[in-house]
C-alpha cells in the first residue's frame, strides 16, 4: 500500500562540520556532550554511545524503541540511548538525512525541552546537498492508527508534502482542547521548533517523588497548574528547582517561563510527532491528521510504516521500459535468432540486452488461438504458454552468447520454482526480465526469470537451458 518513493528534484543532505553542545539529561541528570558529525550518503541518523567500550551504534529506527513512557528511548544490541525525539525532530524539520550523533551517555540532553538549540547548532555546521537522490515513503492510501479507549487517532493520507493537523484534549480546564498545524516541514524552525515540553503539577509531583526527572527544572517545560495551589506549594516548589519565586499565570500555568504561543502545548507535540516519525528510516510525504498522539502511539504507527517499507523493499520492482520507444530487436529480428514462427512465436520485441540479462515483451491479444480454448468465457492466457515466452525471451539472451546463432538451438531442462502471481488476460502487456544466475559454462544457461504487468509481478521462475549446435540436433 506504501512504496519508497524517489524525489528527483531533492538530494539527500548531511551536514557541513562536526559541532557539539553540552546539557543535563532529563531523567538521568547527567550532563552529556552531543556531537553531531557528517556522514556519506545513505548512512542515515545513527547514535554512537562514545562512553562505552567499543563505541557501538544505535540505527535512529523505530524497530529498536523499547521505552515510550517520559521520551522515546531505542536499545539495540542492549545499547540504549534515550530521549531522542527532540533531536529527531531538528534533524527532520532541516532535512538532513545523514548524520552520526556521538553521545557520551544513555541520554540526549533536554536542553530547554525544545528543538531549538539542536536547531542552532545544525545550522552552525550547515546543511550541505549530497549526491544521492533523497527517497520519501509516500502512502498509496489512507492508513489510521487508532486507541479507541484513549481516544487517540492518528491518520495518514497520500499527498506530495508533509503536513501535520493536530489536536490535544486532556480534560483540563486550563488547558481545554488546541489545536495545531504544520503547512509544510519548511515552517517547523519557524513555527514548531522552540516550543517547549509541557507537564502537569500532579505528573511532576509523581516524577520527582519517583526520581524520575533528575535534569528537570522550571527552565526546561511548562508547568500546567490543573489543581489550586496556595502561596507555600508555590514557595516549595521555586525552593525545589532553585527559583527565588513563582506564581501562577492567569492563564493557569507557572511563571517559570514565557509561552511562545497560546497553543505551544499542541505545536510541542506536532514537534514529538515529527521527530518519532523520523524513526521510519525515511522522510514521510504525507496529510497527517492527529488527535492526541503520544510516543507510543507516533512509534506504533511508524513501526507499521516501517514494516511497509521493508515489504516494499523486498517487492520484485518492475523494469523500468518505455514500451514506445524503439525496441533492440524487433520481430524480424527475433525470427533470425529463434526457430520458433507464428502462433508459437510469443516474443514480440526485445527493449534492452547485456550480456547477462535481457528484457522482452508479450503483447497479449484476443486474436491469440489458445483464447479459443482457454476459456471460451473468461479467457486467460494459460501459465504454460506464459513460461514458454519467457523461456523463448530466454533463448535470445542465450543464443546471443554464440558468434553464429542461426546454427544454434535452446533446450530447456530444467524449469523450477514457477509461481503464478496473477492472471494475464487479453489486453495485458507481459514485461520478461532474465537474468543470469551464474556464468554459461559448456553451454549451460542458468536463468532466473520474472514476468510483470505494469508494476504488478505475475510470474517468476528459475530455468536451466542448453546450447545445442542444429546440426547435432539431425544427427
Amino acid at each position: 500500500m506504501f512504496h519508497p518513493k524517489p524525489n528527483v528534484l531533492e538530494k539527500q543532505k548531511t551536514i557541513g562540520k562536526t559541532v557539539s553542545l553540552s546539557g543535563k539529561g532529563l531523567h538521568t541528570g547527567v550532563t552529556v556532550t552531543l556531537t553531531f558529525n557528517p556522514a556519506s550518503e545513505n548512512h542515515g541518523i545513527v547514535f554512537k554511545r562514545v562512553d562505552l567500550q567499543e563505541q557501538p551504534l544505535v540505527h535512529a529506527l523505530v524497530e529498536h524503541v523499547t521505552e515510550t513512557s517520559r521520551g522515546t528511548t531505542i536499545v539495540e544490541k542492549d545499547v540504549k540511548v534515550a530521549t531522542i525525539e527532540h533531536v529527531m525532530a531538528a534533524l527532520m524539520g532541516l532535512g538532513v538525512d545523514n548524520v552520526l550523533i556521538e553521545v557520551n551517555g544513555p541520554e540526549t540532553p533536554i536542553m530547554d525541552g525544545s528543538s531549538t538549540f539542536f536547531v542552532e547548532v545544525l545550522h552552525k555546521a550547515g546543511i550541505v546537498e549530497q549526491n544521492a537522490e533523497k527517497k520519501y515513503f509516500t502512502p498509496r492510501e489512507k492508513i489510521v492508527y487508532s486507541e479507541p479507549e484513549k481516544g487517540i487517532e492518528i491518520t495518514l493520507y497520500p499527498d506530495d508534502r508533509l503536513s501535520v493537523d493536530l489536536m490535544i484534549d486532556y480534560n483540563s480546564k486550563v488547558l481545554g482542547n488546541q489545536y495545531a498545524a504544520l503547512k509544510s516541514i519548511t515552517d517547523f524552525e519557524r513555527e514548531i521548533s522552540m516550543c517547549r515540553t509541557f507537564v502537569f503539577l500532579h505528573e511532576l509531583e509523581f516524577l520527582l517523588k519517583h526520581n524520575m526527572i533528575k535534569g528537570g527544572d522550571l527552565d526546561n517545560a511548562i508547568i500546567i497548574m490543573d489543581r489550586k495551589v496556595d502561596q507555600p506549594e508555590l514557595d516549595r516548589l521555586a525552593e525545589l528547582f532553585n527559583k527565588p519565586k513563582v506564581h501562577v499565570k492567569p492563564e493557569g500555568v507557572l511563571n517559570n517561563i514565557e509561552i511562545h504561543f497560546p497553543n505551544e502545548p499542541a505545536r510541542h507535540k506536532l514537534l514529538d510527532l515529527i521527530g518519532d516519525l523520523g524513526l521510519i528510516g525515511m522522510p514521510l510525504k504525507a496529510k497527517v491528521v492527529a488527535t492526541r498522539p503520544g510516543h507510543h502511539a507516533n512509534t506504533e504507527l511508524g513501526k507499521i510504516i516501517r514494516k511497509m517499507i521493508k515489504a516494499e523493499n523486498l517487492r520484485p520492482q518492475a523494469p523500468q521500459v518505455d514500451l514506445n520507444k524503439q525496441p533492440l530487436l524487433d520481430v524480424n529480428d527475433i525470427m533470425k535468432l529463434l526457430p520458433h514462427r507464428p502462433p508459437f512465436l510469443l516474443v514480440d520485441k526485445i527493449m534492452e540486452l547485456s550480456p547477462t540479462s535481457v528484457i522482452g515483451v508479450k503483447n497479449v491479444t484476443m486474436n491469440e488461438g489458445f483464447f479459443v480454448g482457454h476459456f471460451p468465457d473468461e479467457p486467460l492466457m494459460p501459465g504454460v504458454l506464459q513460461i514458454e515466452a519467457m523461456a523463448q525471451v530466454g533463448g535470445v539472451l542465450a543464443l546471443k552468447t554464440v558468434p553464429d546463432p542461426e546454427n544454434y538451438l535452446t533446450y530447456f531442462l530444467k524449469i523450477e520454482q514457477v509461481k503464478f502471481k496473477r492472471k494475464v488476460v487479453p489486453g495485458d502487456t507481459l514485461v520478461f526480465k532474465l537474468e543470469l544466475v551464474e556464468p554459461i559454462r559448456r553451454g549451460l544457461v542458468h536463468m532466473y526469470g520474472q514476468a510483470f504487468v505494469g508494476e504488478t509481478l505475475v510470474m517468476e521462475g528459475d530455468m536451466v537451458a542448453q546450447i545445442v549446435k542444429a546440426v547435432d540436433n539431425k544427427q
